[in-house]
């Protein structure tokens, strides 16, 4: 699924999968804000793949710090 900006919409289970952690996990850092999320029509969450990346961008370079 793409958005009209072209950026392509993951579900939860995608970005669980890029993270390695379950789906509820990231259902829960979306309700705390923790990641942006969109809803589609029928309620269910979808995430911007730009932010995802960006997201674990940034948290793999925290990990490597010394």
């Amino acid at each position: 699924m793409t958005t009209s900006t072209g950026g392509r919409l993951l579900t939860p289970g995608e970005v669980a999968s890029l993270f390695r952690v379950d789906p509820k996990t990231v259902t829960r850092w979306a309700t705390a804000g923790r990641i942006g999320s969109i809803r589609t029509p029928g309620g269910h969450r979808r995430f911007r793949e730009a932010e995802v990346n960006q997201l674990l961008a940034e948290l793999t370079t925290d990990a490597e710090r010394p």
